[in-house]
């Protein structure tokens, strides 16, 4: 199966935001490198450089003015690449660094060789894409989702057939409070987006629902997910409780 993994700020970062958080980056390469040794094709889309960056000079909160958060991601993408290919070393698997912006994927031609360079590194079998948004020259990711979107464009690119967005919520909560397990109408659920997130995060549930119609108009089932929670990842691909899921509309018919 091929799937793309979206990882939020939320769950990279450590507790005060402001450096990566060392045992997630080792428990999530774990976690995925099970699934490149069960013989799935994984992507990553994550989120973190900034937080890395911040660390490195200095700040102890994210800046509020654009360059400056620029000037954060361009110092941490570095930094975030490290931690990926520190940890994904340790099993055998190499990491590949793809920074895109919405105008790659907009381009014919540029989207055309994003998809054919993701071919050919899951051909590879023991790489692993490590995608971001050029936030040293695109500012959605900074001002807006968090990647959400981009993570839906990715698995639309990929031809994925399943994406799995890891953030700091169990899933979409119900008025109660309680994760919703499944939802077969976007439509029907977009009043329980809670406009509350992450102290370190910039996209809220509002961006990722965004993200889940694009994916599953595209026929690509998704998911919402704790990723501060282990094996979420395995959970979902056994059909476990975990989170929540969204039907394409053919699986909701």
């Amino acid at each position: 199966m091929r799937l793309v993994l979206k990882f939020g700020s939320g769950i990279l970062a450590s507790a005060r935001g402001t450096s990566l958080d060392k045992r997630q980056f080792k428990r999530l390469a774990g976690e995925v490198a099970r699934l490149f040794a069960m013989g799935h094709e994984v992507a990553i889309v994550s989120s973190g450089a900034v937080a890395a960056g911040l660390g490195a000079l200095g700040l102890g909160e994210r800046p509020e003015e654009l360059a400056a958060r620029q000037a954060c991601a361009a110092i941490g993408q570095s930094k975030l690449m490290q931690a990926y290919a520190t940890e994904f070393e340790a099993h055998g698997l190499n990491v590949a660094q793809l920074l895109l912006t919405h105008g790659d994927l907009d381009s014919r031609t540029r989207h055309r060789n994003a998809r054919n360079t993701l071919e050919h590194l899951f051909a590879r079998r023991t790489v692993v894409p490590i995608i971001n948004e050029n936030d040293s020259v695109a500012v959605e990711e900074l001002k807006f989702g968090d990647n959400d979107r981009l993570s839906a464009e990715v698995a639309v690119l990929a031809n994925a057939e399943k994406l799995i967005l890891l953030t700091s919520v169990d899933g979409l909560l119900d008025g109660d409070g309680k994760t919703v397990a499944t939802v077969r109408n976007i439509a029907s659920v977009a009043g329980l987006a809670r406009q509350d997130k992450g102290k370190f995060s910039v996209g809220g549930m509002t961006s990722k629902l965004e993200a889940v119609k694009l994916a599953t108009e595209a026929g690509i089932p998704t998911h919402i997910a704790n990723g501060r929670k282990p094996k979420q990842i395995e959970a979902i691909l056994a059909g476990r409780a975990a989170g929540t899921r969204f039907l394409t509309r053919d699986e909701a018919e």
